[in-house]
């Protein structure tokens, strides 16, 4: 019975993921849209990803420190209607500061969920990597279905539909109450997930750290200017463009499960490691295949940034066991949001040279990471610890 309580609560979450990370993924999805409907220039339209990094970025370490004094449920079904708000309010006024307000609130929202609701993932799913690998599959989905669902609305109505994209937020919403009946039931019988803790291991953390934001360089820039390098070198079908941003995003997809899967044969470690080494080919093939070859690269490329992901989010909890909350911000926010700081970089290039010329430099990124985590250990395994008997028990003693 705990076992089916324990799918039932990872289903619901991976699904709830899904609904927040959609609208990280709006936010590219919504670019092609504010340049061809405003005319704005690719750093001006880069400003706008940035908007949606910069506030979360400085953000989420916060949430993650507040969820490690004090565990807040309640955080969950709130951030997720404000990653919707956001974006649902962003097409509505032609002043690009009010954009830029509604999209970081729509940022603000989303940093706020995922330290929260990384340390109830690892609750729900009893510290397992291929628990946490799912969950993270959840947050690929959403950010995979952003830009068919903002091609299916913004496409046919313009900007001025952007309120209906409010919706999977709603659905989102919901789906955060009966988590937390389920874990607050589980917590009260005394079967709660068994929680880990032990000697911080800091300056792993920072190396992991600094190999997650060279990561999200790559990710961010990609998921930016994809539909547009692609809607260049395949004949300016706007199709064209939406289509390689969804096979980037859907190869995150595959790439998070295939994670998990790899983790249990080997140490993540050394998963990471090799898949860096493979996407450092595949963004130079992004960059300089031709023709439809770009799509296969850009499968690839999401796939070797993505097996990395929820390794990275469990490796920083091992390296912080008693700092979860701010680990998850960091692996699973901060660094990813920090990303969207180099768009507008890659954005002035293209302005000035040419959009391939801007993307070149993303090669380097995954290189950089590989570097890294050469020299990274594999976390021992902590004693465990039983929470306090309350759905409010802290995933770590701090």
């Amino acid at each position: 019975m705990g076992g089916v309580r324990t799918r039932n609560s990872l289903t619901l979450l991976s699904v709830g993921h899904a609904c927040v990370d959609i609208y990280q993924g709006a936010v590219a999805s919504l670019v092609p849209f504010f340049v061809a409907e405003r005319a704005y220039s690719y750093a001006v339209a880069s400003g706008i990803v940035l908007a949606a990094s910069l506030l979360s970025s400085v953000a989420q370490p916060v949430f993650g420190a507040l969820t490690d004094r004090w565990a807040m449920p309640w955080l969950l079904p709130l951030s997720t209607l404000l990653g919707g708000v956001g974006i649902a309010l962003s097409g509505l006024n032609g002043s690009y500061g009010i954009t830029l307000v509604f999209v970081a609130l729509s940022g603000i929202g989303i940093a706020a969920y995922h330290p929260e609701s990384a340390r109830v993932a690892r609750l729900a799913s009893r510290g397992s990597h291929t628990g946490m690998a799912w969950f993270s599959l959840g947050g690929n989905v959403g950010f995979a279905l952003a830009p068919l669902m903002v091609s299916a609305v913004i496409g046919p109505w313009g900007l001025q539909a952007t309120p209906l994209l409010v919706l999977p937020a709603l659905a989102g919403t919901a789906l955060c109450l009966p988590v937390l009946h389920m874990l607050g039931r589980r917590n009260a019988t005394g079967t709660g997930a068994r929680t880990t803790t032990g000697d911080d291991d800091v300056k792993s953390f920072v190396k992991l750290s600094l190999a997650v934001v060279c990561r999200s360089i790559v990710f961010v820039g990609l998921s930016t200017f994809i539909a547009l390098y692609a809607q260049q070198r395949l004949g300016g079908s706007s199709a064209a463009g939406t289509a390689a941003l969804f096979v980037l995003y859907l190869g995150g997809a595959v790439g998070s499960v295939l994670g998990g899967h790899l983790a249990g044969r080997w140490d993540r470690v050394r998963v990471c490691r090799r898949s860096y080494l493979i996407s450092v080919i595949a963004v130079a093939g992004v960059v300089f295949a031709p023709g439809p070859a770009l799509y296969l690269f850009v499968a690839l490329t999401s796939a070797g940034l993505y097996v990395p992901f929820s390794l990275q989010v469990t490796l920083g909890q091992d390296y912080l066991p008693s700092r979860v909350g701010t680990a998850s911000g960091v692996t699973l926010g901060l660094t990813v949001s920090i990303g969207g700081l180099a768009s507008p970089v890659i954005g002035a290039i293209a302005d000035s040279a040419s959009l391939k010329t801007a993307l070149v430099p993303l090669i380097v990124m995954p290189l950089l990471s590989w570097l890294l985590f050469r020299g990274l250990p594999e976390p021992a395994v902590h004693r465990a610890v039983q929470p306090r008997n309350d759905v409010d028990t802290q995933v770590t003693t701090p």
